[in-house]
């Protein structure tokens, strides 16, 4: 057991990972801290569906996509919206640098570890209906052959075997609660023991203390993560004045130990944390029928074919279509007064248009079985869904409309539903189906995605009549805001050194990940494209690592 490290790493998510790995690498000697059991390792990453942003990739151009790094960053810049001369600073440098690492050498470092990519990229938030603003002009979500969980093996293998060398020493169960400051600088961290707990991967832990601990380092890499977990804290810095009232009811798409407090820690010390109101949480939460953490929640990531109706059946406005611009549907859903939703759809889409984000719900890929992964094209729903509509509670099967508005309303009684409103809706659907063209709009864009072959192979389903009885039964799903991501955090600069308030370096400090707002504090302003949290792991975690190996030379 190491005593005294080179570095000391807070938080054994994929971040930390990756910053330990670039330590050892250059030889350094890092203790690796977090509050929760080994069988945590890899952290919030290990449940992700493993999508990566890459610009001009091999995959893109057999696929016959025209990318570019001056398109990309237009996307990014376009969807970020930066406007906040101080606290902006760092984030617009991180942002161009990103793209620049996902233009150029992020897909060779990945490879040369042994990550793999499904060879067709998906089209994730395809946009707000311009293209100065938000969304991919086209698709760049690159799915890990693996997923999550295979994103976290190829940095975690040989951090196992740097820790057999006697370069690393986890200490888990230990949570921090403050850095040491000497000087001016930080020097180490102090926290409390929590007794064993040998609960599964995601599950609650106990917070029972043990006793107290102390270490000290030359420097220190704070990889903590956001603060999804918390639903109050999620609350305390709602956007009231961009989003409308925070929801009084939210499902959690992160395990409970999501909980900032290594935030509080580094303010404390000093630390700048900025953007603190931009948050990038998902409006398409079913509540997950086998839980593993407290209101576990999974986002449905949808084509764009299901009508979308708000709580008093309404549909959504155009562009807030299925998959297209995620923050200006929350937006849309809080100025409702409710914060549900409801997706209408047929047996045909949920079969094709249907995908749960998680590693666990993607067996397939997330096992490399390559006979299952192919099975997705056969006729049926994947496994995982019917799973939901067998099991789900937030799902309604019926054959006839009526029947299906009557299963909505049991399970919504305090805001019904009237059959008339979605059936004027779904009838005028119906009637835009039955011609190539038309002037629904989302029509077009499902005619629009089905240009594109990868989705109109395996993603997107030729335009029907929802009424029409060869593609029921109809399908209703309830949606609920479930809750995910940081976009703000501790303001770094390009070494992802952390900042003061006052733009100096506080020495020896360090952050990367979600805690820094995956990189800058901010990065993503306030529009994500999509594959761009794991990777933004990855680039801040390599920043993190390399730089505090140089500082210690």
């Amino acid at each position: 057991m190491i005593d005294h490290a080179d570095v000391i790493v807070v938080g054994a998510g994929l971040a930390g990972l990756v910053a330990t790995y670039e330590l050892t690498r250059a030889g350094r000697r890092v203790i690796v801290v977090d509050q929760e059991n080994e069988a945590n390792l890899g952290g919030q990453a290990f449940w992700s569906l493993g999508g990566l942003f890459l610009v001009d990739s091999p995959e893109q151009r057999r696929m016959g996509i025209k990318d570019s790094r001056e398109l990309a960053l237009a996307d990014w810049l376009g969807s970020a919206g930066f406007d906040r001369e101080r606290e902006d600073r760092w984030p617009r440098r991180w942002a161009e640098a990103y793209v620049d690492f996902a233009a150029g050498a992020k897909r060779a470092y990945l490879h040369g570890l042994g990550l793999r990519l499904t060879p067709a990229v998906g089209w994730a938030e395809r946009g707000g209906g311009t293209a100065t603003g938000h969304g991919n002009s086209v698709p760049r979500f690159h799915l890990t052959w693996g997923t999550g969980p295979e994103v976290v093996r190829v940095f975690r293998e040989p951090v196992l075997a740097a820790a057999e060398r006697g370069l690393v020493d986890f200490r888990f169960r230990h949570r921090v609660d403050d850095l040491v400051v000497e000087d001016g600088a930080v020097t180490g961290v102090r926290g409390t023991v929590l007794v064993p707990d040998d609960a599964p991967r995601g599950v609650r832990s106990s917070r029972e203390a043990a006793g107290e601990f102390e270490l000290r380092a030359g420097a220190v890499v704070v990889t903590s993560g956001g603060i999804g977990g918390d639903h109050e804290r999620v609350r305390g810095h709602w956007p009231v004045d961009r989003l409308g009232p925070a929801p009084a009811e939210m499902i959690t798409g992160v395990p409970a130990y999501v909980d900032g407090r290594m935030l509080d820690a580094a303010e404390r010390a000093g630390a700048s944390l900025v953007n603190r109101d931009r948050m990038w949480h998902y409006t398409e939460g079913i509540k997950n029928w086998d839980p593993v953490w407290p209101d576990h929640a999974i986002r449905i990531i949808p084509g764009p074919s299901s009508l979308w109706f708000d709580a008093t059946g309404k549909r959504l406005p155009a562009p807030l279509f299925p998959g297209h611009d995620t923050l200006a549907t929350l937006r849309h859903i809080g100025a409702t007064g409710h914060h549900h939703t409801w997706f209408v759809l047929t047996r045909t889409i949920v079969e094709k248009e249907f995908a749960l984000s998680g590693s666990e719900q993607n067996p397939d890929i997330t096992g490399k079985d390559l006979k299952l992964a192919l099975s997705r094209v056969k006729k049926g729903a994947p496994g995982p869904v019917q799973a939901f509509l067998d099991h789900g509670e937030d799902f309604v099967v019926r054959h006839d409309l009526r029947a299906l508005v009557d299963g909505m309303n049991a399970l919504t009684p305090d805001t019904p539903l009237d059959h008339a409103d979605i059936e004027r809706e779904v009838l005028a659907h119906d009637r835009e189906a039955a011609n190539p063209y038309g002037k629904d709009l989302q029509l077009m864009s499902v005619r629009n995605a089905r240009a594109y072959l990868p989705d109109k192979i395996t993603r997107v389903v030729k335009p029907h009549r929802f009424l029409d009885p060869a593609h029921g039964p109809l399908i209703a799903v309830r949606l609920r805001i479930l809750t995910r991501k940081s976009l703000g955090g501790l303001e770094t600069d390009l070494d992802a050194r952390v900042l003061r308030p006052d733009g100096e370096v506080i020495p020896g400090l360090y952050a990367a990940g979600e805690a820094a707002g995956f990189g800058g504090g901010g990065v993503h302003g306030y529009n994500a494209l999509e594959g761009t949290f794991l990777g933004g792991c990855i680039f801040s975690g390599r920043a993190a690592g390399r730089a505090s190996a140089r500082r210690l030379a």
